[in-house]
C-alpha cells in the first residue's frame, strides 16, 4: 500500500470506474443473485469487468465486494467464506490493473441489519464491519472505499475502524444524498462531509441515488475552503492536508422496469457532460454508478482529458429544510387530554369485510351515546381483506363526530406509501395512528399478497415523529407539520415478558406516547403489565374482550396469535352458547375491566365480529364504574 493515490488526486483528476451490480445483470447474472460468490466461481467474468473498465479509462477500479460483509453474505449461506471471497475481490482488480498506472479501490457498501425487530448493538455493527475491512487489508488494496451509505453513524464508525486497522492506506467515505444535499437522517452534506474528515477519511464523495443532475446540486452546495481535518495519516509529506478531496459516482438517471429488469436512459455523452461540470464544482474522482457501463467511463475519460482541479467556485447555500411550519390541522382535543380528566374509554370497531360500512356508523353512533370516548379501527387484521380504515375513520369522524385511533400497519406499504398514507391522514384531520408491524399476508385471506415490512413498527413511530417535526423520513420539508398522537402495541401474552418489554422500550423511546396492549383474560397479569409500563410514564390502555361463546373462547385460545385464555376462563364459558355465553362473556369481561381500572386510568375495549352491542354494554358500565369512582 502506498500514498500514491492521494498524490495524485491532489494534482489531477482521477476517472472511475462505472457499475458493477448492473453491469452483471446485463451480462446474465440473475438479479438477487450473491456477486461477490462470483469472485470465486466466475472470475473470469468479474476480470473482464475490471479489463473492460480500465480499457475506458478508468484509473480508479473498485472491487467487486461490495456487499462482502458477514450479514449479506450470511443470507447466501457464504458467510464461512468472507475472507476468500474479499481476498479474491481485491486479487482479481490488481490482477487487471497491474501495470497500468490504476488504484485498486476496495469497495465496502453499507451493512442490512440480519433481524430488524432485534436490531444489532453498536458492537455488533463494529464486528461486522471489521471483518470485512481486515480480510481486504489482507490483500493490499491501494483504497477502502466506503459507498452508497445512508447511515452517517455507520459510516463515521467504519472510517474510524478503517484508520485504526491501516492507517496509511487512503480511505474514501461515500454517501448517497438528496438531490438538496442532505441525508436520509436530515444531514446536510457539509456538516457530514465535516464529521467524516475528522474521522479520517482522505477523500469525501457522493454516489448512487440521483443521476448527474441531482449529484451535481449535492456539489455545488459544498464549499472547497471549508475542510477540517482529525487523524490525516495517510497524507504524503508536502502534500496539503487542508485541500478539500471530492469523489462523485452518479446513476444513470433514474430507471424504469420493464420485462423483469431495469432500464436507465442516461446517455454516455450526457454523462461525459456532466463529469465537466462536476470537476468545475471541484470534484477530483468522477467515476459511475448504478445502470453505467465502460461505454459511460470512456465518455468520462474523453470530457475530463486535460482538465485540472479547481480550488475555488460559487457555492449555492444550503436552504434550511423546515422554516416556520404549522400544523396542517388545528388543534384539538386528544385522548391525552382526555385521560387527564376522567376514564378514558377506547373501543376497536373493525372495519367491514365488504363495502357496506352503514352499520359501523351505527355502531360507533351507539358506542359514542354509551360513554366511548374514541373509536379504534384496525388495518385489515390478520391479514384479512377489509375496507380502508383511513376512509371508515374519516366517515365516522365527519358523520359521528367521535374521536379516532387509526391502525397503521407495515405489511401492505412500502416507506413511500406509509408516508404518503400517513400525510393525508395529516390532510383529513385524523390526529391519532396505532404503528403495528402486522401480521403476515400469507396466512391471510388474500395468500398471493405480499408483506412489505420496508419499515417495522419502531422505524414507523420514528417516521411519524419526523413528519410531526414537518419532515419526510428522508428528511424532505413538508411546509407543514402533522400534528399526531402516536401510540404502539404491547402484547402482554407471551411466556418471555422481558423481550416485549426491551420492544416496548424502543417504541417509547423513539417516541410513542401511548400503548395499547392485546386482550388479557388474567388479572395477574394485568397487574404485570401495570409493573411493566409504570416504568415508562406514559398511558397504557389495556385489551378487554367479551367472549361470545364456548366456541369463541377455544377458537381465540387455539387459533388467534397474540391471545391466551386461561384454562379457568375456559372452563367457565364451556358449553354455554346462545345468550348464556354472551352473559357469562359479559361477565368475564366486566370482571377483567374491574381489575384494569384499578390500576390505569383507561381501557380499551375490543368488539368481537363486529357485535357491537357486546362493547356498547361495557362502554356503559365503565362509564358507570367511572362516575361511582368519582
Amino acid at each position: 500500500m502506498n500514498n500514491e493515490f492521494l498524490t495524485q488526486l491532489r494534482e489531477h483528476v482521477l476517472v472511475g470506474d462505472g457499475a458493477m451490480g448492473t453491469l452483471l445483470h446485463e451480462r446474465g447474472v440473475p438479479q438477487r443473485f450473491c456477486h461477490e460468490e462470483l469472485n470465486l466461481t466466475k472470475p473470469d467474468l468479474i476480470r473482464r469487468v475490471h479489463a473492460d473498465y480500465i480499457a475506458a479509462g478508468a484509473q480508479v477500479i473498485r472491487t467487486n465486494s461490495f456487499g462482502a460483509n458477514p450479514w449479506k453474505l450470511r443470507v447466501h449461506g457464504f458467510e464461512d467464506k468472507l475472507g476468500i471471497i474479499n481476498r479474491t475481490a481485491v486479487e482479481l482488480a490488481r490482477k487487471m490493473a497491474a501495470g497500468k498506472n490504476v488504484f485498486v479501490a476496495a469497495s465496502i457498501g453499507p451493512l442490512t441489519a440480519p433481524d430488524r425487530e432485534n436490531p444489532p448493538t453498536a458492537e455488533e455493527r463494529e464486528a461486522a464491519q471489521c471483518a470485512q475491512i481486515a480480510a481486504l487489508l489482507e490483500a493490499e488494496p491501494d483504497i477502502l472505499l466506503f459507498e452508497t451509505y445512508t447511515d452517517l453513524d455507520d459510516l463515521l464508525r467504519g472510517v474510524r475502524l478503517a484508520k485504526q486497522l491501516a492507517r496509511k492506506c487512503p480511505v474514501i467515505a461515500s454517501m448517497s444524498f438528496s438531490e438538496e444535499g442532505f441525508t436520509f437522517g436530515g444531514v446536510n452534506v457539509v456538516t457530514a462531509f465535516k464529521q467524516l474528515r475528522a474521522a479520517g477519511a482522505d477523500v469525501v464523495g457522493c454516489n448512487c441515488l440521483n443521476g448527474p443532475h441531482g449529484t451535481l446540486q449535492v456539489f455545488r452546495r459544498v464549499p472547497l475552503d471549508d475542510a477540517p481535518r482529525g487523524v490525516d495519516a495517510g497524507t504524503p509529506q508536502g502534500v496539503d492536508a487542508g485541500a478539500l478531496l471530492l469523489s462523485a459516482y452518479p446513476n444513470a438517471g433514474r430507471p424504469q422496469f420493464f420485462n423483469q429488469q431495469f432500464i436507465f436512459q442516461t446517455t454516455p455523452e450526457y454523462m461525459g457532460t456532466a463529469a465537466r461540470q462536476l470537476v468545475e464544482e471541484g470534484v477530483r474522482l468522477v467515476g459511475s454508478c448504478c445502470g453505467t457501463n465502460p461505454a459511460h467511463t470512456a465518455a468520462i475519460a474523453a470530457a475530463m482529458r486535460g482538465l485540472r482541479p479547481v480550488t475555488t467556485k460559487v457555492v449555492v447555500p444550503i436552504t434550511q429544510r423546515v422554516r416556520d411550519t404549522k400544523p396542517i390541522q388545528p388543534p384539538s382535543e386528544t385522548i391525552l387530554d382526555i385521560i387527564k380528566k376522567r376514564t378514558l374509554i377506547v373501543t376497536e370497531l373493525d372495519p367491514p369485510r365488504n363495502m357496506d360500512y352503514a352499520r359501523i356508523l351505527e355502531g360507533a353512533a351507539a358506542l359514542k351515546a354509551a360513554g366511548t370516548d374514541a373509536l379504534t379501527v384496525a388495518d385489515n387484521s390478520m391479514a384479512i381483506l377489509r375496507m380502508s380504515n383511513v376512509a371508515l375513520a374519516h366517515l365516522v369522524e365527519r358523520e359521528v363526530g367521535l374521536t379516532t385511533i387509526v391502525h397503521l400497519t407495515c405489511r401492505d406499504r412500502n416507506s413511500i406509501g406509509l408516508q404518503s398514507e400517513l400525510m393525508g391522514m395529516a390532510a383529513l384531520g385524523l390526529r391519532h395512528v396505532l404503528a403495528v408491524t402486522g401480521d403476515p399476508a400469507k396466512f391471510g385471506d388474500v395468500p398471493d399478497a405480499t408483506s412489505v415490512y420496508d419499515l417495522n413498527s419502531v422505524d414507523l413511530i420514528g417516521a411519524i415523529i419526523k413528519l410531526n417535526g414537518g419532515q419526510t423520513l428522508a428528511g424532505h420539508p413538508l411546509k407543514y407539520r402533522a400534528n399526531f398522537v402516536v401510540g404502539c402495541a404491547f402484547n402482554p401474552n407471551v411466556t418471555n415478558i422481558e423481550a416485549q418489554t426491551k420492544r416496548l422500550e424502543r417504541k417509547i423511546a423513539a417516541g410513542a406516547q401511548f400503548v395499547m396492549t392485546q386482550p388479557i383474560y388474567d388479572r395477574q397479569l394485568a397487574k404485570t403489565v401495570h409493573d411493566v409500563a409504570s416504568q415508562f410514564g406514559v398511558p397504557v390502555l389495556v385489551g378487554v374482550m367479551p367472549l361470545l361463546n364456548a366456541r369463541n373462547a377455544e377458537f381465540l385460545a387455539n387459533e388467534v396469535p397474540g391471545i391466551s385464555i386461561p384454562h379457568p376462563v375456559r372452563d367457565r364459558m364451556r358449553g354455554k352458547e346462545g345468550d348464556e355465553g354472551r352473559k357469562e362473556g359479559l361477565a368475564i369481561a366486566r370482571e377483567m375491566a374491574e381489575a384494569v381500572l384499578e390500576l390505569f386510568p383507561g381501557i380499551y375495549l375490543i368488539t368481537p365480529l363486529a357485535r357491537y352491542d357486546l362493547t356498547m354494554d361495557l362502554s356503559r358500565w365503565v362509564r358507570a364504574q367511572a362516575h361511582e369512582k368519582r
